[in-house]
């Protein structure tokens, strides 16, 4: 516990996941440059910024939660081999921008200013970081102001899964296996991909040593009992386990496109790129082969007007707004954390939970907020400390017992957005394929092929579960690539399913499924299975401990 006084904390928690859409049987994977941009326009900038707080001396506490794809995406071989390529194009483009740009003084000053950006970051990537930003986030976590949190293997929407409890706990054995393996550690946190939580999901949580999730607000507001307390402290769940809520006036602030931040004129338009403003000819060589436009990062104008009538960017009011909004989040909080504490027989503390993407891909300037942020939180006020969520319940460990309610921070706050007309196709097939995963995971292999061809298998119905795909699909954005990745991995783990049970495993076609889909080097498929062997597994809860060995 930080050793100064507050009249309460702030836990600001940033959710840090991507899809695992390595794609080694393509050159130019257009999917890839999800991660690459992610890397470049907040994963990168945000460890940046952590590892200045350190060097500054400034005293600072934050969550945050890397899934295991997005884990295992960094530090994968092939994608940062790519990414650096794609930097180095990045860079190219940039100095051929600056030459374009050479008679008009502010497009110039961008265009250098983004080369150099590039260069930066590439130095960064490659020399301070050794390619490995996951290593980076661990040795702040090590300093002891960060808060790692696991997560569900591959975010697969826990609830929709609960059809098969086998499922759910292996998303969850696996992810808890995932983070001791990588972090050295036990995690004390887990963050329930899309904040969806039902009941019963907390005491599977509890078998792999979990103590506290996060949770949308109306999943405390609407528990029974009615808390307290609201969302400003947290409930525990009759199985001991903590919930956090988020608040929902310090998320608007932020996450708001309209009311919140990020929209204010003064920052980077997000959606105006000059892959989509220059000549096909000119911008070829810096987008798909196929002449499919793709951001580049390059972004010249800002939040105001319509198309054209845009106004040009300017780093330095943007940067001065930033601060601005930065204190002006800290004062909001400071009043609301003064009357909360005057209602209070304890420190109120307001939970903030972010996608970090937020911060850097979509809200350019998110970082800089942040690190302005951080830096008066410590230095300008008194009133409220920053911490995460397993100091607060070493201070107060006496919380409120309630039944937290089924919810999700998606759009309605339950399932609507994973369940729906457009996605409902999914979850027959999912849990027919969950159904027999649990049976054949408690099968005894009869030699090494077949003990790999059973763990391919786990591999498989892990990726086709993700949250990600039907969360495309609803949202229409890339709903064919979504489907596609569905439809591929449902039919590799029903093909191999089908050798397996007749003994004749095809090894050219496993090894091919092991080099294309190779997360998880250690798995073990027992993680599927039910723990009273044939009982159904419908009628348990509990399920056997994580595959992975403790450190």
């Amino acid at each position: 516990m930080p050793s100064y006084s507050s009249t309460g904390y702030l836990s600001l928690i940033l959710h840090a996941h991507l899809p695992y859409v390595r794609h080694p049987e393509h050159t130019f994977a257009l999917e890839e440059h999800w991660l690459y941009e992610a890397m470049t326009e907040s994963y990168i900038p945000l460890l940046q910024m952590l590892d200045k707080l350190v060097e500054d001396g400034i005293e600072f506490r934050l969550a945050l939660s890397i899934t295991p794809t997005l884990v295992s995406m960094l530090r994968d071989p092939l994608l940062q081999s790519r990414y650096l390529n794609r930097l180095d194009s990045l860079i190219d483009l940039a100095k051929k921008e600056m030459k374009r740009t050479q008679k008009d003084l502010s497009l110039h000053n961008l265009a250098s200013m983004y080369h150099s950006r590039f260069v930066g970051i590439r130095d960064a990537f490659t020399n301070h970081y050794q390619k490995d930003l996951v290593e980076g986030f661990k040795r702040v976590m090590d300093l002891g102001k960060i808060e790692i949190i696991a997560s569900a293997a591959t975010h697969a929407y826990l609830p929709l899964l609960s059809i098969v409890p086998s499922s759910v706990a292996a998303q969850i054995s696996i992810g808890v296996g995932n983070y001791i393996e990588v972090f050295g550690r036990k995690p004390l946190g887990f963050w329930l991909p899309e904040c969806g939580y039902y009941p019963g999901v907390d005491e599977i949580l509890k078998d792999f040593g979990i103590r506290f999730i996060v949770l949308e607000t109306h999943g405390v507001t609407c528990a029974d009992p009615r808390p307290k307390y609201s969302v400003y402290a947290p409930i525990c769940s009759h199985c001991g386990v903590a919930a956090f809520g988020r608040d929902p006036e310090s998320s608007r602030q932020v996450w708001s496109s309209i009311e919140g931040y990020p929209g204010d004129y003064d920052y980077r338009e997000f959606y105006r790129d000059v892959a989509y403003d220059l000549d096909q000819d000119y911008i070829g060589p810096y987008i798909h082969p196929d002449g499919i436009r793709l951001d580049t990062g390059i972004k010249y104008y800002r939040v105001t007007g319509k198309g054209d009538q845009k106004k040009i960017y300017n780093p330095v009011r943007a940067e001065g707004k930033a601060e601005i909004h930065a204190g002006n989040f800290m004062f909001n909080r400071e009043k609301q954390i003064e009357y909360l504490a005057s209602l209070m027989d304890r420190k109120p503390l307001v939970v903030a939970p972010y996608d970090a993407e937020l911060f850097g891909h979509w809200w350019y300037e998110g970082p800089v907020w942040l690190d302005h942020l951080i830096r008066k939180i410590q230095r300008k006020q008194n009133t409220l400390r920053l911490i995460v969520p397993s100091e607060y319940l070493e201070e107060y460990q006496v919380n409120e017992i309630c039944s937290p309610s089924m919810s999700s921070w998606g759009r309605g706050g339950y399932n609507e957005v994973w369940l729906n007309d457009s996605n409902q196709w999914i979850y027959p097939r999912l849990h027919s394929a969950s159904s027999t995963m649990e049976m054949m995971a408690c099968q005894k292999p009869e030699g090494d092929l077949e003990k790999h061809a059973l763990n391919q298998l786990a591999r498989e119905l892990l990726l086709a579960q993700a949250s990600d795909w039907p969360f495309m699909i609803s949202n229409r954005s890339t709903a064919r690539y979504a489907q596609g990745r569905l439809e591929t991995h449902l039919h590799c783990f029903e093909k191999l399913a089908e050798e397996v049970r007749a003994g004749r495993i095809d090894q050219a076609r496993l090894a091919k499924m092991e080099g294309q889909d190779n997360i998880f080097e250690k798995i073990d498929y027992r993680a599927f299975a039910c723990p009273t062997g044939n009982q159904d597994s419908r009628s348990t809860i509990r399920m056997p401990s994580p595959p992975f060995p403790d450190p």
